[in-house]
C-alpha cells in the first residue's frame, strides 16, 4: 500500500476532476482512492508519502516511439524525412538483438524519468542475421519497468518495387506476417494490466505493400490485437501515393480496410477536411509527434480539428533519431505550441495537452478502461511531479507549471503499485550503465556501416 497525501491531484476523469490539497491511495496496484483532504492513515503496513509541493497526475503514455533509434542520434540533423531515412537505413542495416536490447533499454530509461509509464513503440527493422531483435525490445521494457505496447513492424517493398528502403533491409511478405504472428503468441498478454502486449504495424505506405498491409490488418483481427503504422507525415508521402494510388493516404488506408476504433496512425499531419472527419466518424487514433515534426520539418498537425472530430488523440516522442531528446513530458508543452501556431491562442489549453498525454493516449492504445487517469480501481500508473523548486514557484495552477514551465523533477514514477523512479532516480537499472551499453551500441552500427 502507497499513500501519496498533501498534494495537488489532476485526475484527468471524465469530469475533469482537480484536488488542490488532496490525497491518493494505492492498494495491491490499483487505485483504493482519490480524494480531497489529507489521506486517512490505515492500521495495514504502508508506505506513507508526504507530497506537498506535489503534483499527481496519471502516468504519461507514449504512443509512438522507435527505441532502437537511441543508437543513431544525431545524424542528418538537416534532412527532410525521405533524405532521413535514405541516410540511416544503410547503418541500420548493422541492427542486432545486443543493439537493440541497449538502445531500447536506454530509450525507456529516459522515457520513465519523464513520467512515462506506458511505451509504444514500433520496430520495423529485422536485418538477416540480427538475432531476435524483437525478444530483445520486450526485454529491455521488462528491464526498466514501464508497460510496452510492443508492435511488430515490417516492411517488405524495397528500392526494386519503388519503395524507399534497400532491398536487403526488408522481409518477404510471408515470412514478415509468420513472424508477426508468433510475436503474438510469444508475448501479448490481454490483461488489463499487462506490462507487455503486442501490435501488428507494416512500416509505412512507401515501404510496405498492398499485400503486406491487407494480410497485416486481417492478422491482427484474427488475433484481437490493434494496428499501427505511419501517416501522413510528409506532403512527399501524400504526392507519392496521389501517383501510384490516385487517392490521398487516408483514402488508400481506408481503402485497405486500415480505419477503425482498432487503427492508430502516427503524425497525421497532412490531412484535409474529409480525412479529419473520417478518422473522427471511425474511431481512428493519431500519434501526435510535435517535436518530431518540428526536427524534420514535415509540417504541424491538425490537433484541433482531429479532437472536435472525435478522433482519439495521444502523444508520441517518436524515433531518437528524429527527437534526441526522446523525453515524454516536454511534449505537453509542444504540443500546446504547435496548436495554438497553427491556431491561435485558444486552439489548445494545458488541461489538453495533459489530456493526449495521458487519457488520450490510453484511448488511441484501447487501454482507457484501466489506464489514463486516476479513480478506483483503476491501475496504479501515476506521476508524482515535484513543483517544490525555482523553476516552478509561484506558479499558482500546477497543471500550467507542468505544461507549460520546465520538465519537473519526478518525486515517484509508480506502475501498477511499483516504484520504478524516486526522487529522480531509476531504480530499476543502473543509468551509467545504461549509458556505457548505449555508447558502445552507436559505435558499434556506426563502425558497421562504414
Amino acid at each position: 500500500m502507497i499513500v501519496l497525501d498533501r498534494c495537488a491531484v489532476s485526475t484527468v476523469d471524465e469530469a475533469g476532476t482537480e484536488h488542490a490539497s488532496g490525497h491518493v491511495v494505492v492498494e495491491n496496484g490499483r487505485i483504493s482512492s482519490v480524494a480531497s483532504g489529507p489521506a486517512p492513515r490505515p492500521s495495514e503496513s504502508h508506505t506513507y508519502v508526504d507530497a506537498s509541493s506535489c503534483l499527481v497526475t496519471p502516468g504519461l503514455i507514449n504512443t509512438h516511439h522507435h527505441l532502437y533509434q537511441w543508437a543513431t542520434r544525431g545524424l542528418a540533423t538537416d534532412a527532410t524525412l525521405f533524405e532521413w531515412l535514405t541516410t540511416l537505413y544503410p547503418v541500420w542495416r548493422g541492427l542486432d538483438d545486443t543493439v537493440t536490447h541497449a538502445a531500447a533499454s536506454a530509450g525507456l530509461a529516459k522515457l520513465a524519468l519523464t513520467g512515462c509509464t506506458l511505451a509504444a513503440d514500433h520496430h520495423y527493422v529485422f536485418p538477416s542475421g540480427g538475432g531476435d531483435v524483437f525478444d530483445a525490445l520486450v526485454s529491455a521494457g521488462r528491464r526498466i519497468g514501464i508497460r510496452l505496447e510492443a508492435i511488430r513492424g515490417s516492411m517488405d517493398r524495397g528500392e526494386s518495387q519503388g519503395g524507399l528502403p534497400p532491398d536487403n533491409l526488408v522481409e518477404e511478405t510471408e515470412a514478415a506476417l509468420i513472424a508477426t504472428e508468433r510475436a503474438i503468441g510469444d508475448h501479448h498478454s490481454t490483461a488489463d494490466d499487462a506490462l507487455v502486449r503486442v501490435a501488428v504495424g507494416p512500416c509505412s505506405p512507401f515501404s510496405v505493400s498492398k499485400e503486406l498491409m491487407t494480410g497485416a490488418a486481417s492478422l491482427a483481427r484474427r488475433h484481437g490485437v490493434r494496428l499501427h503504422t505511419h501517416l501522413a507525415e510528409t506532403m512527399d508521402e501524400e504526392e507519392q501515393c496521389l501517383a501510384e494510388n490516385g487517392c490521398t493516404p487516408t483514402e488508400y488506408a481506408e481503402q485497405l480496410g486500415w480505419l477503425g476504433p482498432d487503427v492508430w496512425l502516427a503524425h497525421t499531419v497532412h490531412l484535409n477536411g474529409d480525412a479529419v472527419k473520417r478518422l473522427g466518424a471511425t474511431s481512428t487514433g493519431s500519434a501526435h509527434c510535435p517535436t518530431s515534426n518540428g526536427r524534420l520539418g514535415t509540417g504541424i498537425a491538425p490537433v484541433r480539428d482531429l479532437l472536435d472530430a472525435g478522433a482519439p488523440v495521444g502523444l508520441g516522442v517518436d524515433g531518437a533519431a528524429s527527437n534526441e531528446d526522446g523525453g515524454l513530458v516536454v511534449e505537453l508543452r509542444s504540443a500546446l505550441y504547435q496548436a495554438r501556431q497553427r491556431g491561435g491562442p485558444g486552439a489548445l489549453d494545458a488541461r489538453e495537452a495533459l489530456w493526449m498525454g495521458t487519457m488520450g493516449g490510453a484511448r488511441v492504445l484501447g487501454r482507457a478502461d484501466s489506464l489514463g487517469s486516476i479513480e478506483p480501481g483503476k491501475v496504479a500508473d501515476l506521476a508524482v511531479w515535484d513543483l517544490s523548486g525555482l523553476d516552478h514557484a509561484g506558479i499558482a495552477d500546477p497543471v500550467a507549471a507542468l505544461v507549460l514551465g520546465a520538465p519537473p523533477p519526478l518525486k515517484l514514477l509508480i506502475v501498477g503499485g511499483e516504484v520504478v523512479v524516486r526522487d529522480g532516480v531509476l531504480l530499476t537499472a543502473p543509468t551509467d550503465e545504461l549509458a556505457r551499453d548505449l555508447a558502445a551500441a552507436s559505435v558499434k552500427l556506426q563502425e558497421a556501416a562504414r
